[in-house]
């Protein structure tokens, strides 16, 4: 049991805990943010999921990262991912955990976990507990650092906490929290909890605040103690133990001062507030967890550390029922958990990815993974897009992001606290040295190398008298000193020694057969001297994995124009003369792309000055409630008119929406043959994601995402590429602009919030993307038969059509002679390169792979050699280069329309 009596709760150590930190919307009443938890028990679905490592890696002395691949059946077919686990050896002397909270330690200041860690000197850090996302930034459950309750759990069911004590022995378990102050005249009151956000009880659905006292500590960053918090309360600052100050009836101003903390106390509490606790009373403070489980309490300062969590998922070395309702975490997302090995030796810091290359997890897919590591114990923390961990590799000063977010990149979410990993280990001596730099490298690339020494407890140690020599164990990549460039596509292994210490690193120099797409960053421009494009050139990988690349690294050719690739940019000098579009092709060894230049005509769409659409909202479903309207900006736009939606999602269940409705349900007409559409765009960092809806004069329905994830506060410029879409059929209109919060992690999500929209112009070529393609052409050709009519005129062709394998085939040279664009035969790589407006398609000789706008796809039919002719298949090529086909089967007959 904590007892504070001359200091109550001082913080004479430093508040430097970084936290795990997470959002879940536990909703319930009028309080806003909080997602919908019942209490309800569920039975778990444990899946069978396979396993298997695929590294080790040392992080400090007693932490190892552990890489598994998992695979898990799903709905007939197998979903794979990978799983990321931190073992900490709680034996290790010179190892230990610790939360990690916000900025400078204290509460309501989210920050990353990266943030976090950095701040802190984390070895490694996993995001932590859940929090209400509309409140200041508190977790919801118990978090203890060194002995020091920090704050207190929520009186919410079915939470579960996890601990380690000061003799590092694991526990988990859910507690309540028990205490009372005690003032000079010897009459206690209870206190309900110690650093809280307001919130709704789940046992009688009671305000928490309501007749009640908390403890705020200089824990709590925000002045405010805390918002929404039942009828306006008193205070008293206590500092050594005595009341400083007391403010009735309205609380003190600022933050709490360090080592003090404030009692805050509403109704009841506050006449016994009022009645004992004046200027110069001493004060007692004595509290305690106590486990729900045993009824056992629990004294803080036994603790290293606690931090809180969710649901249970593992007990007794099996998939448990779920503690609590977990609908609202439900689906295949991202995932983040705790748990302990059956001797109590081991902790275990669980994630699973959810990227581009892992399909994330449902929690009963996480129950079998967890057991399958060797979790006796186990518990659910905050997942979904929260789900970040960062961990130091050898010879490195600072842990780094370990995988991608579902956000993509190395973007991260913002989060209450973490659970950090950390060193207590003296400084050692060296014991080998890592070998740092890029494992993938493209032909030709010359990269250089170094190595970062570490020390016997595998800590950073100073590494520059190392000086070490260098080798390949092949000819694939080319070594000097320490640098490496790459020659042949293959594996290759680097290594360095120095004084006896040897230490490898895996290269793998890229192929084109490696590649799934090429992707310039770019995918049309203007056509005119001056313009620069700036390329942000990727490579994605048949595994999965994406590479970055300096369009340097490229084959270039120039169509239409002259310019050069400089700075990472492609740069117009000049246009040929009579040119209307021109081609920037990019290749890697064969695999090709482009970016597309032409005439273009840029327009103000709508600037909302003078609007040209009334305006409606609608919410769906309609518990969503809101407005759309135009009015002055806010910030830098506060001297223009704008587009603000305002919306208010707290009520209803399953997928919301917030509908700014243009011009009613008829919509506003989009400038034809746009290729992309920019605005400037207002961010609320809610998290929620921001859309159009076009219909095209098709009645077809196009969803354009503006922003995939409103993850930003402040004015943006974005550019939305319309031509991804496919193709839109015009006179279209735009009939919405809409945010959408989604059902699955709708409790990552705000549910309230606003956007306000500016100067949305479109692109467009200024042939309204024609190209100066032949329209109106029909072209006409027979199985067996060199006669070729174009229009219903004759020609011959040096090569007839045939059949092979039921599918029908032709010279290419008289597709592009008929309907535009050019074709060419490449020997070295055995490859036929089509361009035609904005499409470009590389064929394969004898292969059915082919490559469309940099992207590789598989064909029902490769392309052949017939008498030392090439032929291609019709219909493949045909419909690639947006021309229609048809076939007559009693004439053997092939017409080709434009």
């Amino acid at each position: 049991m904590n007892k504070q009596g001359s200091n109550t709760l001082r913080a004479g150590r430093k508040w430097m805990i970084a936290v795990l930190a997470g959002a879940l919307v536990v909703q319930p009443l009028a309080v806003p943010g909080w997602g919908a938890l019942t209490g309800a028990r569920t039975v778990s679905a444990a899946a069978a999921v396979s396993i298997d490592k695929m590294s080790e890696e040392i992080l400090t002395s007693g932490a190892k990262l552990l890489t598994y691949k998992y695979s898990v059946p799903r709905s007939g077919k197998t979903a794979a991912g990978l799983a990321d686990v931190i073992q900490v050896d709680l034996q290790n002397p010179y190892v230990k955990l610790d939360v990690m909270t916000g900025r400078g330690g204290k509460f309501t200041t989210l920050q990353t976990v990266s943030g976090m860690a950095k701040e802190t000197n984390a070895v490694a850090g996993v995001n932590g507990d859940y929090f209400n996302t509309a409140a200041e930034g508190a977790p919801m459950g118990a978090q203890v650092s060194n002995g020091v309750l920090m704050s207190s759990p929520s009186e919410l069911q079915g939470m579960y906490a996890f601990g380690v004590t000061k003799d590092r022995k694991p526990l988990i378990d859910q507690y309540d929290f028990s205490g009372t102050v005690t003032a000079n005249s010897g009459q206690p009151f209870e206190l309900a909890g110690i650093n809280l956000v307001s919130y709704t009880i789940e046992a009688d659905k009671s305000l928490s605040h309501v007749n009640a006292m908390y403890i705020y500590t200089d824990a709590w960053g925000n002045e405010q103690r805390p918002k929404n918090s039942s009828t306006t309360p008193s205070e008293a600052l206590v500092e050594n133990g005595v009341v400083t100050k007391v403010s009735l009836g309205k609380a003190l101003a600022g933050t709490v001062p360090k080592g003090a903390y404030i009692l805050r106390a509403h109704g009841t509490a506050a006449a016994y507030l009022k009645e004992n606790l004046t200027v110069g009373a001493k004060v007692q403070t004595d509290y305690s967890l106590v486990s729900k489980t045993t009824g056992q309490k629990l004294d803080p300062t036994s603790l290293e550390v606690m931090i809180g969590g969710h649901t249970i998922l593992v007990d007794n070395g099996q998939p448990s029922s779920f503690s609590r309702n977990v609908d609202s975490i439900g689906g295949y997302r991202a995932r983040t958990a705790l748990g302990y090995s059956q001797s109590g030796r081991y902790a275990y810091i669980v994630t699973v990815q959810d990227n581009s290359a892992s399909s994330g997890m449902s929690l009963g897919e996480l129950q079998s993974l967890m057991t399958n590591i060797g979790v006796w114990k186990g518990i659910n923390l905050d997942g979904g897009g929260s789900t970040t961990m960062v961990t130091r590799p050898l010879g490195e000063e600072q842990a780094q992001l370990t995988f991608t977010t579902e956000y993509g990149g190395e973007v991260q979410r913002s989060v209450v606290n973490g659970l950090g990993v950390y060193t207590t280990a003296p400084e050692g001596k060296l014991k080998g040295f890592a070998v740092s730099g890029k494992k993938q490298l493209l032909i030709g690339e010359t990269v250089s190398y170094s190595v970062k020494g570490y020390d016997t407890y595998y800590n950073p140690i100073a590494a520059a008298n190392i000086n070490p020599s260098w080798k390949s164990n092949n000819a694939n990549v080319v070594v000097s000193g320490g640098t490496v460039t790459a020659k042949k596509p293959g594996t290759a292994t680097l290594t360095a020694s120095s004084s006896g210490v040897a230490s490898t690193l895996q290269v793998e120099v890229l192929g084109a057969d490696s590649l799934r797409s090429l992707n310039l960053g770019a995918v049309s421009a203007p056509l005119k001297a001056g313009t620069v494009v700036p390329l942000s050139a990727a490579a994605m990988l048949k595994n999965g994995s994406t590479v970055s690349i300096d369009p340097a690294a490229l084959k270039w050719e120039f169509v239409g124009f002259k310019g050069s690739i400089k700075d990472g940019a492609l740069n117009v000098t000049s246009v040929d003369s009579g040119a209307k579009t021109g081609y920037a092709i990019a290749s890697y060894e064969g695999f090709e792309t482009m970016l597309t230049l032409a005439d273009v005509e840029e327009t103000d769409w709508e600037n909302f000055e003078t609007a040209k659409s009334g305006l409606t909202f609608t919410g769906s479903p309609s518990a969503v409630t809101g407005s759309a309207q135009i009015k002055a900006g806010s910030g830098t736009h506060s001297n223009s008119k704008v587009l603000r939606i305002d919306y208010d999602m707290t009520a209803g269940t399953g997928s919301k929406y917030a509908y700014a409705n243009l011009n009613g349900s008829s919509g506003q007409t989009l400038t034809s043959g746009a290729s992309s559409m920019s605005l400037d765009l207002l961010g609320d960092n809610s998290y929620n994601w921001l859309r159009a809806e076009i219909v095209d004069a098709g009645g077809k329905t196009v969803y354009v995402d503006l922003a995939k994830s409103l993850n930003f506060t402040g004015w943006k410029r974005l550019t939305v590429n319309l031509n991804q879409y496919g193709n839109i059929a015009y006179p279209a209109k735009v009939k919405r602009i809409y945010v959408v919060n989604l059902a699955e992690g709708q409790d990552e999500r705000s549910s309230s919030g606003f956007v306000e929209i500016d100067n949305i112009k479109t692109t467009s070529p200024a042939a309204s993307g024609s190209f100066g393609l032949p329209t109106g052409i029909r072209a006409k050709m027979t199985v067996g038969s060199k006669t070729l009519l174009t229009n219903a005129v004759s020609s011959t062709m040096d090569a007839a059509p045939v059949i092979r394998g039921g599918v029908t085939y032709l010279p290419v040279k008289y597709l592009t002679d008929a309907f535009g664009g050019t074709s060419g035969w490449n020997a070295k790589t055995g490859t036929i390169r089509i361009l035609r407006g904005d499409e470009l398609l590389v064929l394969n000789l004898n292969k059915k792979d082919y490559i469309l706008n940099g992207k590789l796809k598989t064909a029902d039919a490769a392309t052949i050699s017939v008498s030392n002719r090439t032929l291609v298949p019709v219909r493949l090529v045909s419909e690639q280069l947006g021309l229609s086909v048809k076939w007559e089967q009693e004439t053997k007959t092939v017409t080709i329309e434009s």
